[in-house]
């Protein structure tokens, strides 16, 4: 085996890509766009301490998440350490890390309450005819209320 391509397969990041993404995960992905966005390594370093515990995030650990992820993803403190690092809502921060690392998409109903979003769970596996009839049930007691 050519010593390159040897080299080359010792170093895959530690996040699989699906065919036709990025090579990255979503974490790295965030951090890649700070740097691209004008900001170095150190510059987000210096900046990324979390509130609450004062937990700080190194250069050198930054670049490893975008360079070659670890097999376990940041804590908590150090997710809010890197969102403010690099500018981001550390609600973006752990939805980028549970993606990246535990291939979770986040597809919260937000700004809902939740009864509404419990009404959305259940109807979410439902076929496309139990979908029209629940439409139909819910257009339906509308126009009863509004003529009411």
């Amino acid at each position: 085996m050519n010593a390159d391509r040897k080299d080359a397969e010792m170093t895959v990041p530690a996040t699989v890509p699906e065919s036709g993404t990025s090579a990255y995960g979503a974490l790295s992905r965030l951090i890649q766009d700070a740097l691209d966005e004008g900001f170095s390594y150190q510059q987000i370093a210096d900046r990324s301490v979390d509130p609450v515990t004062r937990a700080t995030i190194s250069k050198q650990y930054l670049n490893k998440l975008v360079k070659t992820p670890p097999a376990n993803p940041p804590s908590a403190a150090q997710l809010q350490a890197i969102a403010v690092g690099i500018r981001r809502s550390e609600r973006r921060v752990k939805e980028a890390a549970a993606q990246q690392w535990l291939g979770y998409e986040a597809t919260e109903l937000s700004g809902y309450d939740e009864e509404v979003r419990i009404i959305v769970g259940h109807l979410a596996g439902k076929s496309k005819a139990e979908l029209r009839q629940w439409r139909a049930m819910i257009e339906a007691a509308e126009r009863s209320q509004r003529e009411d």
